[in-house]
């Protein structure tokens, strides 16, 4: 029998391309039915490696993706809103969360593909409602899924007749190692080890490769599916790449311990299949699923050992600070509202000395350009949006409290002056993306130009830290301080537009850069009016 190469080939690409469209679509669906909730399930569940483990399971569950889970993660450890240990735990879980995904794939529903693809777009199209909407994509990734595995499996049938693969699933019998290698191979290209486990249900559904090949394939299809985080890690902090490490080590000591017990496993997978009846796809969910968790049991206990080995194996001191909230406690509001006002005073301080690193960090970007300061400014911003959400909520609940005159003039000042640094926060996240827009669409700014931003960002960074220490040690000359200095950047605004202007005139400069010119001033100088609401508030509860 002649095989069509251009049909398999055709097939089996277009297959892989809905599937993994199928498995976005799902996962994208099923984030949004869930609220963005996601970072906060990991910021909020996560206090040891236990309930990390939990966390993983959940997110992973949601979004159909460990690698997703474990991007978020690595996000989260570079941000230090999570240290290296709890982040383990939610590697650990979203290796066990993402083997649903292969025992969806189990109850073989391809036949009714197409019109669950036909229901999730009707609803998609012709419903105004957001719930609607969002299950409609759930609808039409899952069918398109289904649809995608139909096609590449339709696509792999002729294979059975090829004398070289037949050979390579032989060899793969007999040497797991070389298993291993293919399943972590593909992976890596394709990126998603849903995809490459569903494909190895396929084949071995169409019995294209035997228990023996298929097992260890899929011991290398998790250690491929580990790039994903190493890639997101690349340029993060040293902690991120610790916790992309531990992500790889995981499955290999997993992988390691199997293939160790490859033979004892294969017999219990097999008695398993005989005794509960099991479809051949459904064989390869149980497989995932017990490799899964058993190593994650199995590894549980060795967290800290884990954390050990890839801080020695990624030297270097980790900058990250911590960005959670250190001095909200709520037992102070009821007990004593004047101390739970000194403490978010206290937090406060810290926002504000992250609005400090967040502009210092802005300007280190606009000097080297590296992406990484950009990162890093963006990660501030995060954890000022998180500050200020929980101090917002502590200082609300304290005003149901009995405070003094001085107490509520105070409360209402720190309210303000909150706003006030998250606004900061906003302008130079909206200067930092200004700088990357600079970057990518290749916009020059003159020598001339790029020198006067400069110096107006050094004034603009010293103004606000000095409006910070006023509020710190309630000075009132570092206040007055702060609105001359303010009093300069509104002038050094006017002065570099008029001197900008000249520069177009004299075609120096282009519209583009101007245009980025004039909106990077203005940013500067609305970070100085908010330095200066905080120092007069400073200034007014002195003098009352």
């Amino acid at each position: 029998m002649e095989i069509d190469v251009q049909q398999l080939l055709f097939e089996f690409i277009g297959g892989l391309g809905i599937f993994l469209l199928g498995i976005k679509f799902m996962g994208d669906g099923l984030q949004k039915s869930a609220g963005d909730k996601l970072r906060d399930i990991l910021d909020r569940f996560t206090s040891n490696p236990l309930m990390g483990v939990l966390a993983g399971i959940i997110v992973t569950a949601l979004i159909q993706s460990s690698s997703g889970t474990t991007v978020i993660t690595v996000g989260l450890v570079s941000a230090g809103f999570m240290t290296l240990r709890q982040a383990i735990g939610v590697i650990m879980g979203a290796n066990i969360g993402t083997t649903i995904t292969a025992f969806i794939i189990g109850f073989d529903v391809g036949a009714y593909a197409l019109p669950i693809i036909a229901i999730g777009a009707f609803m998609l199209f012709f419903f105004k409602n957001k719930k609607l909407q969002n299950l409609g994509q759930v609808l039409f990734g899952f069918g398109a899924l289904f649809y995608g595995l139909e096609l590449m499996s339709s696509g792999m049938k002729p294979l059975r007749t090829v004398e070289a693969f037949h050979d390579l699933t032989v060899s793969m019998s007999t040497n797991p190692i070389l298993g291993v290698l293919v399943g972590t191979l593909f992976t890596v290209l394709v990126q998603s080890s849903s995809a490459t486990i569903g494909i190895l249900q396929g084949l071995f559904a169409d019995s294209l490769i035997d228990l023996n090949g298929a097992l260890p394939v899929l011991f290398g299809d998790n250690i491929g599916t580990t790039i994903t985080a190493v890639l997101a890690s690349l340029g993060a902090s040293v902690a991120a790449k610790r916790a992309a490490a531990v992500h790889v080590l995981f499955n290999i000591i997993g992988t390691a311990i199997f293939l160790i017990l490859l033979k004892p496993f294969t017999s219990f997978i097999l008695m398993l299949q005989s005794s509960l009846g099991l479809d051949p796809k459904m064989v390869i969910a149980f497989a995932h699923g017990i490799f899964n968790t058993t190593n994650t049991l199995i590894q549980l206990p060795f967290v800290g050992l884990l954390a050990l080995i890839v801080t020695k194996l990624i030297p270097g001191k980790d900058s990250v600070l911590d960005y959670k909230a250190t001095h909200l406690d709520p037992l102070f509001i009821q007990q004593s509202p004047s101390i739970a006002l000194g403490q978010a005073k206290e937090e406060i301080l810290r926002m504000g000395e992250f609005a400090v690193k967040g502009l210092e960090e802005t300007k280190q970007f606009y000097s080297t350009k590296q992406p990484k300061h950009a990162q890093s400014a963006f990660q501030i911003e995060d954890a000022i949006n998180n500050l200020d959400r929980k101090i917002t909520d502590y200082l609300i609940e304290l005003s149901g409290t009995t405070l003094s005159e001085q107490e509520s003039e105070e409360h209402h000042m720190f309210m303000d002056t909150v706003r006030d640094i998250e606004r900061i926060g906003d302008h130079f996240e909206n200067l930092v993306e200004l700088g990357e827009y600079q970057q990518s669409n290749r916009v020059k700014l003159s020598e001339e130009a790029m020198a006067d931003l400069m110096e107006m960002l050094d004034l603009t960074i010293s103004t606000v830290k000095e409006s910070i220490d006023a509020l710190g040690e309630k000075n009132e000359e570092a206040a007055r301080r702060v609105i001359e200095k303010e009093n300069q950047i509104d002038k050094m605004e006017r002065k570099l537009r008029k001197k900008h202007i000249l520069r177009l005139n004299e075609g120096l400069c282009t519209g583009q850069a101007g245009v980025v010119f004039v909106d990077i001033t203005s940013n500067l100088e609305r970070i100085g009016d908010h330095a200066v609401n905080i120092a007069e508030a400073v200034l007014g509860i002195e003098k009352h």
